[in-house]
């Protein structure tokens, strides 16, 4: 799921200025009202989606949670990964450690 921040195209560290302008420029391009008849159901969907994400990253309030909730994931994600991998970066499976092991 691509986060808040990917669906309006700016960085973590965006300005407000920055998050209005990503919106409008998005909000011109993919609203019902502007694209073609053939396009409006999948534009609708897609404006839902970037309105969404601009109202959480437009209150100050909302995207400080939203940061909190997202930092805790991803780095939830990250240690799983980590040990995942540990279990296959140890050699033979028997939990030394190279470089301490080699000091005696």
């Amino acid at each position: 799921m691509a986060s808040l921040y990917d669906v309006l195209g700016i960085s973590i560290g965006a300005s407000c200025v920055e998050i209005k302008a990503a919106y409008r420029k998005l909000a011109r391009t993919y609203h019902p009202d502007v694209v073609a008849m053939n396009q409006k159901e999948s534009s609708a969907h897609q404006f839902m989606i970037i309105q969404s994400a601009y109202s959480t990253l437009s209150d100050p309030e909302k995207r400080a949670q939203y940061d909190r909730d997202n930092r805790y994931r991803r780095s939830s994600a990250m240690a799983s990964m980590a040990a995942r991998n540990h279990t296959f970066s140890c050699a033979g499976g028997s939990g030394r450690k190279w470089e301490t092991d080699q000091c005696w």
